[in-house]
Formats: structure tokens, sequence, C-alpha cells
């Protein structure tokens, strides 16, 4: 193990869209470290095909898709947090096209070139925005060329988080805080210290413990077992 270790003002743990956007938006604030026991691109966002629901024609309306939400959910979803979901849906469509995100498009009758939206399965307007059958795999490339632009964030392709340091575990005084990351190198096997006053847990599902599944192989349930151990209530 090496002796000093990396310092960052923030460490988020894997790079699908949740990780990637938050090194995105704190980036600008403190020096960032993208931890990815994989490729950069290996990611459960790398695999998704379906589209992303938003409110984006003037013939939809927000009421229309939390009620579509709701009766879809029925009767298990928090009315508050939907509400508030579908009212920030927009403004996040904005960010990624801004990022690069080139949504999948079709002309109009007046020539002009719109969003190609579908409609699915409880949905009772056209609100469906999609990359052709993709869309993970071009969010993942949209945000990881804003990523690589970045000055302040780097990314560790091909290292493994082994497990949260936490004070607890340091035996400094009650209080339980994270404060950094022990870290294997897969090609070296070297494990190495990364400190950070904030760390991110962004590390996917648990598919992958399922026999037969779709999830990639990644989805292994890391950052819930790491969670776990530090003391994290886990439902």
């Amino acid at each position: 193990m090496a002796d000093s270790p990396r310092q960052f003002d923030y460490i988020v743990l894997g790079s699908g869209i949740a990780g990637l956007t938050f090194a995105l938006k704190v980036a600008h604030v403190g020096t960032v470290a993208i931890v990815t026991k994989k490729s950069r691109a290996e990611s459960n966002t790398n695999y998704a095909q379906g589209g992303i629901a938003a409110v984006t024609s003037e013939e939809d309306s927000f009421e229309s898709h939390v009620q579509d939400t709701l009766v879809a959910g029925a009767g298990l979803c928090n009315e508050e947090v939907v509400r508030g979901i579908v009212e920030a849906g927009p403004e996040r469509i904005v960010e990624l096209i801004e990022l690069g995100m080139k949504f999948s498009e079709r002309e109009n009758g007046n020539g002009e070139r719109e969003l190609d939206l579908g409609r699915e399965g409880g949905h009772s307007q056209r609100r469906i925005l999609h990359a052709k059958d993709v869309t993970g795999r071009e969010i993942e490339r949209a945000l990881l060329e804003s990523i690589a632009a970045n000055e302040n964030i780097q990314v560790f392709e091909n290292h493994f988080a082994v497990d949260l340091i936490t004070t607890r575990k340091l035996g400094q005084g009650d209080a339980n805080r994270c404060v950094g990351v022990y870290v294997l190198d897969n090609q070296t096997n070297a494990v190495e210290t990364y400190s950070a006053r904030t760390v991110i847990l962004a590390t996917g599902g648990c598919g992958k413990v399922y026999l037969y599944t779709s999830n990639p192989d990644i989805a292994t349930g890391d950052g819930v077992a790491m969670a776990y151990r530090a003391g994290v209530p886990v439902a």
C-alpha cells in the first residue's frame, strides 16, 4: 500500500450517468477523482436502450405526466417526489443537449427539425426522447467527452474501490464520517489511499447477483456492500 494518500476534494465511485453528472457539477469548485473498476464507458448507463420521459411538447403538461406516473405506479409513488422529478425534467434535457447529447429528430409538417417524441406504455402523450435505440450510450458519450475536457477531473480506469475509510474505523472520535477510499489498481495490484472531504457512491445496483440477467458484469453491488460495512443503513 502506498504511504502518502492521493488528495482530492471529491471522490466519485462509478462512471455512469449519476457519477459523471455529479463530477461535472462540482468540478468548478474543486478537484474530482472518478474511480471505475473497468473502462470509463463500462456502466449500466451505457447499456440503457430506452428513452427519457420529459415534458418538451406544447401539447403536453407537467400535470399530465404526473398523473400518468401516479397511475402507472399503482399507489406506490410519493407524489411530491414525482412532481419534483417531472418538473425538473425539461431542464435536465436542455443540460444534456448543451453537453452535446444528440437526440433523434424528425421533420415536422413545416419542414423543420424537431425532437422525435415517442409514446410508450403508461403515457398519455408523446414525451419519450431517445437516441435511436442506444440512448444510454449516447448520454455516456456526451458526458465522457465533457469529463475529458475538464482539467479538474481525473478518471482512474481499472481501479477497484476496496473499502471506504471512515473516522470510526480510524478510531477518530464518535462521529462516523467517510474521509476516503482504499483503491486497488488492477494493473499494478497496488492498493492506494485516496482521501477527500466528500465521497460519492455512484456504483449502480447488484443485478449481477442473479443467474439470469441482462445486467452487465459490473453490477455487483460494490457500493451497497461498502456502505453497509461503513455503518450505513441499507434497505
